[in-house]
């Protein structure tokens, strides 16, 4: 089982609209609203490809309602936070609130029902920021009273914290990578990040692909090229190509075919979450298995 962890989870609220003009009256096109945050995304992305999940985390108020994807969430006394996006012409402009804040007795309560439901998990997904209240050294803390492989995919403090921890797989994108190791190089960006004490780094790179990199090899694969849509849910698609991968003991160079197949096909889909499932098919059928990287 793939349990998955959200600490901040959010109600994803997202508008389309023809295309966004900053000081402008919008005519909205669709609207879509359900439970989010970045592990609830990729449990639900692992439910649609039939792989057992389980998504857990921290949640307040109705935010769970409706979700349709196996979970177990602890309780917190305050509303969990929102989320909205915006899409029109192609891209997505985010407004993110911060999140409630979380008692001392709602954190520890967590990790108590954490440390539970791990002890059935074959991989452990820590995803998103953290709200208030949540010790800063707390992925790091999680990872670290895990027997199974772990993926976090998380940044600033967080990611520096966690890194420590030695989990097996960290995922920056292009800027965390930056931000976390001052190198404008993702090559030697993912090595500085080995060297605190991640075991891998996958580095999102964009419309480059991914970069992995581990102690002794390093691959890339990018997609066929440039997407327009939604990205706002291709970096969570891409984590469940990555548990999907750790989970099947699947080899590098397969884990970031399936990666590069689903964010991509999650950039045609209109709300984080999902993807293009034809989409999927036909890029996972035409893309190459990742080549070593010079």
């Amino acid at each position: 089982m793939i349990l998955t962890v959200t600490l901040n989870a959010a109600l994803d609220i997202t508008y389309t609209v023809p295309s966004l003009v900053p000081g402008a009256a919008h005519r909205v096109l669709g609207v879509s609203q359900r439970a989010g945050g970045k592990g609830i995304n990729v449990a639900r992305v692992l439910h649609a490809l039939g792989h057992p999940v389980l998504a857990t985390g921290l949640a307040g108020g109705a935010v769970l309602d409706g979700l349709a994807v196996p979970h177990s969430f602890s309780p917190i006394s305050n509303e969990s936070r929102r989320t909205v996006t915006v899409v029109g012409d192609g891209e997505a402009t985010l407004f993110n609130e911060p999140g409630p804040e979380v008692s001392a007795a709602e954190w520890q309560a967590f990790v108590d029902h954490f440390r539970s439901l791990a002890r059935e998990a074959t991989v452990v997904v820590l995803s998103g920021s953290m709200p208030p209240g949540v010790p800063p050294d707390g992925y790091a803390h999680l990872v670290s009273i895990v027997d199974c492989k772990t993926i976090v995919d998380t940044s600033g403090v967080a990611l520096e914290h966690a890194i420590a921890a030695r989990p097996d797989v960290v995922k920056p994108n292009a800027d965390e990578l930056r931000e976390a190791t001052g190198h404008s190089s993702p090559q030697a960006g993912a090595s500085a990040l080995l060297r605190g004490g991640a075991r891998a780094v996958v580095a999102s790179l964009g419309p480059e692909g991914l970069l992995a990199v581990t102690e002794h090899e390093s691959w890339r694969l990018a997609p066929p090229g440039a997407l327009a849509g939604n990205p706002t849910g291709a970096g969570d698609a891409c984590v469940a190509g990555i548990a999907a991968g750790l989970h099947t003991a699947a080899a590098w160079p397969a884990i970031l075919r399936e990666a590069v197949a689903l964010s991509a096909a999650a950039v045609l889909h209109p709300v984080a979450g999902g993807f293009d499932v034809n989409a999927y098919e036909q890029l996972r059928a035409s893309l190459p298995l990742a080549r070593k990287a010079l």
